[in-house]
C-alpha cells in the first residue's frame, strides 16, 4: 500500500467531518500566509528600522512583527485544535468499525490468527493513525505550503538566488525518495514484531498459574526478552535509516543556505541588494528548509502509518464464513422458519448425514455422516472418548461453523435459512469452562438476557443456588469478579454461567458437562435447577459421567465424529460395546477397590 493508497482508505473515515476538515484547512493556509508574511516584517525592521536612525520606525516594525505574531498564535490554536479533534474522532470511528468487524468473525479466523496481534492492531496500529492524522499529515501539508510560498516571493526578491535554490531542492528530495522505500517496509516489519511481542506477553499473564505452577518464570522471562530484543534489532534498523534520512536532509539543506548567504553577502557588499532583502531572502529560504526537513521527517511517519492502515484494512477485508446476524429491525424471516423461532414452543432438532471438518484441520473429519434426532421438548446426551465430535455438534447447532455437507435442521428449516441472530437468541449454552467477563455480577448474569429487571436476576441465581454465594461477595452483585472471573472460585463460576442461562429462558439448551466443576451437595441442587429448566425445552447435553445422563430420554453414542448407536441407558448397555465399557469403567470400578 502507498502512501496515496493509505489516505485515499482514511478517506472514508474522514469524509463524514468535511466541515471539521474544511475549518482546520482554512486554519492552516492561514497561519502560512501569516508565517510567510513575517518575512516581510523582518525586511522591514532591517531596512527602515536597525538599519534607519527612526525610533518610530523601529516601533512601527516591532509593532507589525507583535501583530503578526498574535495573527499566527490565533490562527496556530485553531488549526491545532481542529485538526486533533479530526485526528482522534477518525481514529475511534476506526476503532469502532474494526471491533464492530472483528465480532462478526468466524471463529476460525481467531483459530488461526493470535488475539494478542489483533489487539495490537486495534491499539498500537490505530495510535500511530491518531498521530498521522492529528499531527503529521498536516505538518506535511503546512510545510508543502510553506515551501510553495517561499519559493515564490524568493523568486520575487531575489531571482538570482532563487535560481540557485532551485537547483539545490532536488538533491534534497532525492535522498527522501531513495530510503523513504526502506523505511516502509522496515516501519511495517517493525509494526509487525511490536504485535509478536504483545501476544507473546498476553498469551503468559493469561496463563500466569501454569507458569507458576511449573515454575517456568525464568524460562519465559528470557523468552520474552529474545522477543523483545527481536522487536529492537527490526525498531534498530528502521531508525538507522530514518536518522540516516533526516541527517542527509538537514547537511544538504544548511549547506544550500550557507552557500547563499556566501553570494547574498557578496550582492549586498557590493550594493546589489540590501541588507533587509538579504535578510527575508535568508528567512525565506530557512522556511524551504525546514519544510523540506520537515516533509522528509513526516514521509517516514507516513510510511509507518502505511504499515499500519495496511494491518487495519487487512482485518476489515476479512469475510466471515457465516453472515452475521441482521439488524432486527431488519430481519425477514422465512415464512417456514416463523414456527421455529417462537418462543413458547421446544423445537426439533435434526442433524441429518453431516460431515464436516475443522478450517484449522482440514485432513481430520470432525463429523462423519452424523444423523441425530432431538424430539421437541426432550433431551439427548451426547457421550463418547475425547475427540468424538461431541462439542462439534453444539458448534454446528449454533452455526459457529456449517457443515460441509448434510444439513442441520430446526422444525424442519435448514438453519442457513436462519438469521444467526434468531437462530441464537432461541439457545443458551452453559459450557464447561465458563466464560466471564471483567466486571460485575450483575452484568455477567444479565448478560443472557440485558433487558432483564434486578428481580429476574436474583431469581435465576436463586434457581441457579448462586444467590447465597454471590450475598456473600463484598459488594453482593456488584462485586467486580476480575479477569475471566479469576476472583471465583471454578464451581461459583459454573453456577454463574447457569443462572445467564436460566435468565435468557431459551427454547434449546445445550449443556456441556455444566456441573464438572461443583462439589457434591452444590451438584445436587444444581441438577435440580437444570431439571427444572430443562422441562419443556430442547436440550443437548455433552456428558462424561454417565451418573448425570442415565435419565436423558435418549442417549447417543459418538466416536470419531460417527454414531454409533442411539437410546436410553439400559438399551446401549445391552447393544453398544463402548457404551458398555463406559458404563463399567465409572459404574464398577468403585465396587472393585473396595473389593480390594
Amino acid at each position: 500500500m502507498s502512501a496515496r493508497q493509505m489516505l485515499i482508505t482514511l478517506w472514508q473515515f474522514m469524509r463524514p467531518y468535511k466541515t471539521v476538515l474544511a475549518g482546520a484547512a482554512i486554519a492552516l493556509v492561514f497561519t502560512a500566509l501569516v508565517t510567510l508574511s513575517i518575512g516581510q516584517g523582518v525586511r522591514q525592521l532591517v531596512d527602515q528600522g536597525l538599519s534607519g536612525s527612526s525610533s518610530a520606525a523601529l516601533t512601527n516594525a516591532v509593532v507589525i512583527l507583535l501583530g503578526l505574531a498574535g495573527l499566527m498564535a490565533l490562527g496556530t490554536y485553531a488549526r491545532h485544535y481542529l485538526i486533533s479533534w479530526l485526528g482522534e474522532r477518525v481514529v475511534a470511528d476506526l476503532r469502532k468499525a474494526v471491533f464492530s468487524h472483528l465480532v462478526t468473525l468466524h471463529p476460525s479466523y481467531f483459530e488461526t490468527n493470535r488475539s494478542g496481534e489483533i489487539m495490537s492492531r486495534l491499539t498500537t496500529d490505530t495510535t500511530l493513525l491518531q498521530h498521522i492524522i492529528g499531527t503529521s499529515f498536516f505538518m506535511a501539508l503546512r510545510s508543502a505550503l510553506m515551501f510553495i510560498g517561499a519559493l515564490i516571493l524568493l523568486l520575487i526578491t531575489n531571482l538570482k538566488l532563487s535560481l540557485m535554490v532551485l537547483v539545490g531542492v532536488p538533491a534534497v528530495l532525492l535522498p527522501i525518495v531513495l530510503y523513504g522505500r526502506r523505511v516502509r517496509k522496515l516501519s511495517k516489519a517493525s509494526q509487525d514484531s511490536i504485535a509478536d511481542v504483545g501476544s507473546y506477553a498476553g498469551e503468559i499473564i493469561q496463563n500466569i498459574k501454569t507458569v507458576q505452577s511449573y515454575t517456568r518464570e525464568r524460562y519465559e522471562a528470557q523468552a520474552f526478552a529474545a522477543e523483545a530484543e527481536k522487536a529492537f534489532e527490526v525498531a534498530k534498523r528502521r531508525i538507522r535509516q530514518r536518522s540516516l534520512l533526516i541527517a542527509v536532509v538537514i547537511l544538504l539543506m544548511f549547506g544550500a543556505v550557507s552557500a547563499l548567504l556566501w553570494v547574498g553577502g557578496n550582492d549586498m557588499i557590493a550594493g546589489h541588494m540590501t541588507s533587509g532583502d538579504l535578510a527575508a531572502f535568508v528567512f525565506y529560504a530557512f522556511l524551504m528548509g525546514s519544510a523540506v526537513a520537515t516533509i522528509s521527517e513526516v514521509y517516514g511517519e507516513l510510511q509507518r502509518a502505511t504499515g499500519a492502515t495496511e494491518r487495519l484494512m487487512e482485518l476489515l477485508a476479512v469475510q466471515s464464513d457465516i453472515p452475521a446476524p441482521c439488524e432486527p429491525e431488519s430481519d425477514p424471516l422465512p415464512a417456514s422458519a416463523q414456527q421455529s423461532v417462537s418462543r413458547h414452543t421446544p423445537a426439533q432438532v435434526d442433524f441429518e448425514l453431516v460431515d464436516f471438518r475443522y478450517p484449522s484441520r482440514p485432513d481430520q473429519p470432525a463429523l462423519q455422516q452424523l444423523n441425530l434426532h432431538v424430539a421437541a421438548g426432550k433431551s439427548l446426551a451426547l457421550v463418547g472418548p475425547s475427540g468424538a465430535g461431541k462439542s462439534t455438534v453444539l458448534d454446528l447447532l449454533q452455526r459457529f461453523y456449517d457443515p460441509g455437507a448434510g444439513r442441520i435442521l430446526l422444525d424442519g428449516v435448514d438453519i442457513r435459512e436462519l438469521d444467526t441472530g434468531v437462530l441464537r437468541k432461541q439457545i443458551a449454552v452453559v459450557p464447561q469452562q465458563p466464560a466471564l467477563f471483567t466486571a460485575d455480577v450483575l452484568y455477567n448474569i444479565r448478560y443472557g438476557r440485558p433487558d432483564a429487571i434486578e428481580a429476574e436476576v436474583f431469581a435465576a441465581a436463586k434457581a441457579a443456588h448462586a444467590h447465597d454465594f454471590i450475598e456473600q461477595l463484598p459488594e453482593g452483585y456488584g462485586t467486580h469478579l476480575g479477569e475471566q472471573g479469576a476472583r471465583l472460585s471454578g464451581g461459583q463460576k459454573q453456577r454463574i454461567a447457569i443462572a445467564r442461562a436460566i435468565l435468557k429462558d431459551p427454547k434449546i439448551l445445550l449443556l456441556d458437562e455444566a456441573t464438572s466443576a461443583l462439589d457434591a451437595e452444590s451438584e445436587h441442587h444444581v441438577q435440580q435447577a437444570l431439571q427444572a429448566l430443562m422441562s419443556n425445552r430442547t436440550t443437548i447435553v455433552i456428558a462424561h459421567r454417565l451418573a448425570t445422563i442415565l435419565h436423558s430420554d435418549s442417549i447417543a453414542v459418538l466416536e470419531s465424529g460417527r454414531l454409533l448407536a442411539q437410546g436410553r441407558h439400559h438399551e446401549l448397555v445391552a447393544s453398544s460395546p463402548l457404551y458398555r465399557r463406559l458404563a463399567e469403567l465409572q459404574f464398577q470400578e468403585p465396587e472393585s477397590r473396595s473389593a480390594r
